[in-house]
């Protein structure tokens, strides 16, 4: 049978010296024995899967709703393939992939119901109110170190510092790092770049992907972009696929085959630039070192633009986006309105709160809804047929 310590050992031998090692992980922020066969980092990517957040994430909205059809992406298919692309590119950088997965499978646990509509929805209602907005990393590192309920000695999932710090920081185009004076100062590990990028990378192809499958976008719409056209002719062109549906899923599939190949050995000539003998020296360097090559960059942010324009900012998508942010709107003032209408195990009637403690509960029992049931609880209050 082998152990943690023989796993640790084995880490020891087979990563980079620029790896995060299990063994060399901080301390949690409350106590506890090691396991005798897993180490922290699996222990932390299991207790994320067993969460209830992490469960939710199901029925939560990418791009298009649960209403659109069961093809399209979620939050929770959507982590899968990241934490898929971060293992790839970390097991070829000879990263600790434990970590990267244990990063990636709670990146998104704070997101809101309706995607990043209702990110918008949550933090102008707060910013209104003249209160602290709404930062979806935070909110993950809030649920994964207050919010879940599992454990009888202490509140969170008691997660190691270099997955806290690696969801805390998390950043890509759409999202912006956390802060908590806890690790105000903590630098990221290699290991939490990767998952960066892999969200970054996967978002991008996968809403390529939905929003070909949607009609949202067409083909056409894409094609000023030269990255497109690289991948176009990787497969040999449109003249060999007549099944439309096939073509798509082989561009797509280049499209990511393309970007980690450049991502591998952009970051690869980096880190033998950079030369560094410790995940310690990552941490203090404190600057992005996982990166895709300047020209790959400039044509992801071309074929990002082109996104921009053609789905993000097509009619059905601003109408699902606007619908959303009326759904979150009309219940946190129905919420603010008669708080006692929330359970008494979210909002105690027994207590007094201020009005930064009720926003608080509020907008956090918001943020932990699922598309469906945040419809659910809309269609009660402004459906005068609907059964409460």
């Amino acid at each position: 049978m082998r152990t943690r310590q023989d796993i640790e050992a084995l880490e020891r031998k087979i990563l980079a010296v620029y790896a995060m090692k299990s063994g060399d992980s901080g301390a949690r922020m409350h106590k506890e024995p090691a396991h005798a066969v897993r180490t922290c980092y699996q222990r932390d990517r299991d207790r994320i899967v067993h969460c209830e957040a992490f469960r939710k994430l199901e029925y939560k909205t990418q791009v298009f709703t649960i209403l659109e059809g069961d093809y399209y992406r979620t939050r929770l298919t959507h982590t899968i393939e990241v934490a898929q692309i971060g293992r790839t590119v970390g097991r070829s950088l000879m990263l600790n992939e434990d970590l990267i997965e244990a990063i990636a499978l709670a990146h998104d646990l704070g997101h809101p119901p309706f995607g990043h509509a209702g990110e918008d929805a949550l933090d102008n209602i707060l910013k209104k109110a003249k209160l602290k907005g709404f930062n979806h990393n935070k909110h993950s590192f809030e649920i994964l170190t207050r919010l879940e309920k599992r454990y009888p000695d202490f509140s969170g999932l008691n997660l190691t510092p270099e997955v806290l710090v690696g969801i805390l920081k998390h950043k890509t185009v759409y999202d912006l790092p956390g802060k908590a004076k806890k690790f105000f100062n903590e630098g990221t590990t290699l290991e939490a770049q990767v998952v960066d990028l892999a969200d970054s990378l996967a978002y991008l192809n996968h809403d390529i992907d939905d929003g070909l499958t949607s009609g949202c976008i067409t083909e056409e719409d894409l094609t000023e972009s030269s990255l497109w056209q690289k991948a176009l002719t990787r497969i040999g062109g449109t003249k060999n696929f007549t099944n439309r549906d096939m073509l798509k899923y082989q561009v797509v599939k280049a499209l990511i085959d393309m970007q980690i190949t450049d991502l591998l050995q952009f970051t690869d000539q980096r880190l033998k630039t950079l030369a560094f003998r410790s995940a310690q020296e990552v941490k203090q360097y404190n600057k992005d070192v996982v990166s895709f090559s300047p020209q790959m960059s400039s044509e992801r942010v071309f074929l990002q633009n082109l996104l921009n324009q053609k789905l993000y900012h097509h009619y059905r998508v601003v109408r699902m986006t606007a619908k959303a942010q009326r759904i979150i709107d009309d219940l946190f003032a129905v919420y603010v309105k008669e708080p006692h209408q929330l359970s008494p195990h979210v909002y105690s009637r027994s207590k007094v709160y201020s009005k930064v403690e009720k926003y608080e509960i509020i907008c956090n029992y918001i943020a932990s809804m699922t598309d469906r049931y945040a419809l659910e609880e809309h269609k009660k209050f402004f459906n005068p047929y609907a059964l409460v």
